[in-house]
């Protein structure tokens, strides 16, 4: 039997020593105990109120990459009081989890000894049951995954953060032959790109990794997709391995080669969208919130309502350093290259601004600086994650706007609010936040319902649709979504096996496991969903009633997109939002309120 490793030992240990008094009293310290904001506040006194806590919360090296960790005795507690929340949620989890692996391994006689893809298929029936509640797979990946339609639509899902449209004055990454591009889409590659039709996604990067050393394999893949003319579809052109003999695969190719490019590419893709999202999340709010509390009074609203956005948030680091990226842990089990690898691609991804930049980041700047929002060349007909990301932002962006105004009424408010002041300046300077505001760019109102809109954004939405329960349920199902292969990348076409190229059964339930420690279905219609990420009467009962009325707005729309989400099903021609396949990952009682995951 599979045994489970992932934080394991860490939950064991860790929850031998942790009481649930203690776990209550921390939940409660996330609310701070008044919250007034005391802008003619003076200067001198500002530095009395918060000489302790810059002193008892330093910055240390950041554990396992990426911006700095919290340090000093009050940085060291609120890792520990964040770790037990971590702790707790996950040994839950586990729990559900162990009995499914149990009841999976109990029934491998069932899988034939993955001989063929469809044996693969037959890994989810009737099993991972509770892990993957409250949805189970997603209808359509298991049975509509050889469409190419469901993989070009996966880029503007759950894997929405690479995908990019190629303006015309661009270098063409690779060439596709004339007729080739012509037999797959109607036009020439270069009537793509000057028509603003041609897209990409880029992870050659991936070649600079440490491969694993135990018969685990990947390609560091870039691909075309495209608008198609006719019927407006976003589909796949063609997909290039970039390995020694690096093979450009296309829809004209056999559809065994086909299939397994696909393939390979999604694992790139994988492996891209998870040490993206540790750098783009967990990294960007961790830096801003550690700024924040070396800056804010425990009175500050501001600081109160920072502090419930992100609940658990700084007991992750020291977990995926032990449990993901140090020798021998799940990434080196699962994937094909090596852990500390993996750690280091996703320090680039932030250093290099691509994850790690904020107020460039913000959710529909980022989505308009890639080409897929407001272009001026065609439309996408269908962006589901924009689609289901937008009324959660907007929602909470009503919610930050009128709590900001009830406490800042005009611009002269920001300024003077010393502590306010003090984070912004604490942000880009001592902890080198990148693109955070400073005095100059954060003048108004608005510009701070801006920041607080972005970081609740980022706990949510941008977290939850590539992580969480997405992983058991969609991203990484099987046995399209492989972490690696266990043959050489083929170095010619002609490929007639495909199921030969993909994991044995041990390693299939080992991964499953894996992904389902990520799953938190026991927080489905809990008040950690996404509808009450502002309803803690502890905080709103200190703060006025314009913030009081604004949650309880927050809440009803939050439930009617719920329903929106749950009731949603395929049309009479078998799609949901332009797709082969039904997503729910952004239901607001479905998905927690905060990063603690």
């Amino acid at each position: 039997m599979y045994t489970l490793t992932f934080g394991q030992i860490l939950i064991a240990s860790s929850l031998a020593c942790l009481s649930s008094s203690d776990h209550l009293e921390n939940r409660r310290s996330v609310a701070s105990p008044l919250y007034q904001s005391e802008r003619h506040q003076s200067i001198a006194k500002l530095s009395l109120s918060v000489a302790e806590r810059r002193s008892t919360f330093t910055y240390g090296p950041g554990v396992g990459g990426g911006p700095f960790s919290p340090a000093g005795t009050l940085g060291d507690a609120m890792v520990d009081r964040d770790s037990a929340i971590y702790e707790q949620e996950g040994a839950a989890q586990l729990k559900i989890t162990t009995a499914d692996n149990i009841s999976a391994v109990a029934d491998k006689h069932r899988y034939n000894d993955l001989k063929t893809l469809e044996d693969y298929v037959h890994l989810y029936d009737d099993e991972w049951i509770d892990s993957s509640a409250p949805t189970g797979i997603l209808p359509g990946l298991l049975t509509n995954y050889t469409q190419d339609l469901l993989f070009s639509m996966e880029r503007l899902s759950f894997q929405p953060f690479a995908v990019r449209r190629l303006e015309p004055q661009e270098p063409l990454p690779f060439d596709v032959e004339d007729e080739v591009a012509r037999a797959v889409s109607g036009q020439s590659l270069t009537q793509l790109h000057n028509s603003s039709r041609l897209f990409y996604v880029d992870h050659r990067a991936q070649a600079n990794l440490t491969p694993a050393i135990d018969g685990k394999y990947a390609a560091p893949c870039d691909a075309y997709f495209y608008i198609s003319e006719v019927s407006g579809d976003f589909l796949p052109l063609a997909i290039r391995t970039n390995m020694e003999q690096s093979l450009i695969y296309t829809p004209e190719d056999s559809p065994e080669d086909w299939l397994l490019a696909k393939m390979m590419f999604n694992t790139a893709d994988f492996f891209m969208a998870q040490f993206h999202h540790l750098a783009n999340t967990h990294y960007v709010t961790e830096i801003a919130y550690q700024a924040a509390i070396r800056s804010f009074s425990d009175s500050h609203p501001v600081m109160a309502l920072l502090s419930r956005l992100m609940y658990g948030t700084l007991g992750i680091r020291a977990s995926a350093a032990l449990t993901l990226f140090a020798p021998g842990a799940a990434v080196d089990e699962f994937f094909a290259y090596t852990g500390s690898s993996a750690g280091q691609y996703s320090n680039e991804f932030y250093s290099s601004g691509y994850a790690g930049a904020f107020q460039s980041n913000y959710f529909i700047k980022n989505l308009q600086k890639r080409g897929l929002l407001n272009n001026s060349g065609p439309a996408l007909k269908h962006f589901p994650f924009y689609e289901d990301a937008l009324p959660i932002y907007n929602a909470t962006r009503t919610f930050t706007a009128a709590f900001v105004s009830s406490y800042y009424p005009d611009s002269a408010a920001i300024f003077e609010d010393n502590e306010l002041q003090a984070w912004l300046a604490e942000a880009s300077g001592p902890a080198q936040a990148i693109d955070f505001p400073t005095r100059e760019t954060l003048q108004t109102p608005s510009d701070l319902a801006d920041v607080l809109t972005h970081i609740a954004h980022l706990s949510t939405s941008a977290h939850h649709s590539v992580n969480l329960n997405q992983l058991i349920t969609t991203a990484g199902t099987l046995p399209f979504h492989p972490t690696a292969f266990h043959k050489p990348i083929p170095t010619a076409k002609g490929v007639t096996d495909v199921a030969s190229y993909l994991p044995p059964l041990e390693k299939c339930l080992g991964l499953i496991a894996l992904e389902a420690n990520f799953a938190r279905p026991l927080l489905v219609g809990t008040d950690r969903t996404l509808v009450h990420m502002f309803n803690d009467e502890s905080m709103l009962s200190r703060m006025n009633s314009v913030t009081r009325a604004a949650n309880a707005d927050f809440m009803k729309a939050m439930r009617e997109r719920s329903e929106v989400i749950r009731n949603r099903s395929f049309d009479k021609d078998g799609y949901s939002q332009g797709m082969p396949f039904l997503w729910k990952a952004l239901d607001p009682e479905t998905i927690p309120w905060s990063l603690s995951i």
